[in-house]
């Protein structure tokens, strides 16, 4: 009789649980993890659904809100917060035509960055995906830097369309070229920004593991803390509100430091990028700790 043939290894699992695209009986590499995880993103409806809207409401947005202050221009010269508005514009507008749509397209980045690892965990993937990738600090790495180079390049590319609609729109009032000083680098910063806000909502959900928990912890994060840290009294409180992620970040997106700001917009887009470090490490360290 004929010996036996030993039996090779499992090969990688499923794009849906694992890896994919390594040959059966090797050890993956690296690259292995990352088209794992890029087949993953691209393969779910959320990331499509939420892509699409992160392009339409940043854009749209951009677009009404610029289109609706140019058309009322000159019923806002009376005084007031019109006036206020306008001194705004005037001062920063690549500022003001990075905030207009990215407020609330960044709220779809966010809830992007959460699902991207809560999901995993609400429907059992990330146990195949720990069976065979059993070192989890690399799964994680790859999953971040796939969801970073997909959000950078997309991010560009729309930061780039609001700035050139918005300007044209704005034009006929205010003047805004991106060889102005500080412009490109707010436009191409803005990106950045909303690159490494995704990476804080992944942190965040690695830390939860729970959608509805992660998105709202999130959410708050971007909205919420804002609101109520500006509520505290005293050179204290201004100095809480600078700090926070949202807030610090938030600032590459401007062309000049304002008067009040207490960080330039580097400064602040690296305090951002250390609390997204911190947190990050955070999950590393409780993926590692936890059961799947």
């Amino acid at each position: 009789m004929t010996a036996p043939q030993p039996v090779s290894p499992p090969g990688p699992v499923s794009p849906a649980g694992g890896l994919a695209g390594a040959p059966a009986g090797t050890r993956a590499g690296f690259g292995h993890l990352l088209l794992s995880e890029w087949t993953k993103i691209r393969s779910v409806r959320s990331t499509v659904w939420a892509l699409i809207l992160f392009v339409v409401i940043t854009i749209g947005f951009t677009v009404l809100v610029t289109a609706l202050i140019t058309a009322n221009w000159d019923k806002g010269r009376g005084g007031g917060g019109g006036r206020e508005a306008h001194v705004a514009i005037i001062a920063d507008p690549a500022g003001f035509l990075m905030g207009a749509g990215v407020g609330l397209g960044q709220l779809t980045i966010c809830v992007l960055g959460a699902l991207l690892i809560t999901t995993e965990y609400s429907t059992g993937v990330i146990r195949a995906s720990l069976l065979a990738v059993p070192r989890r600090t690399p799964m994680l790495a790859a999953k971040a830097i796939v969801f970073a180079a997909l959000i950078l390049v997309l991010a560009e590319i729309v930061c780039f369309s609001s700035f050139f609609a918005g300007s044209a729109i704005l034009h006929s009032r205010v003047a805004v070229s991106l060889s102005d000083p500080g412009v490109a680098r707010a436009v191409f910063g803005t990106g950045l920004y909303l690159t490494v806000l995704g990476l804080l909502a992944l942190a965040v959900g690695a830390l939860i593991r729970h959608t509805a928990g992660a998105i709202s912890t999130i959410i708050g994060v971007v909205l919420v803390l804002p609101i109520l840290s500006g509520l505290l009294p005293g050179s204290w409180g201004a100095h809480i509100n600078a700090y926070l992620p949202q807030q610090a970040g938030s600032l590459i997106s401007h062309a000049h430091q304002q008067a009040g700001d207490l960080l330039s917009p580097w400064q602040g887009f690296g305090v951002l990028c250390i609390w997204t470090a911190l947190l990050l490490a955070a999950g590393i360290y409780l993926l590692k700790r936890r059961d799947a």
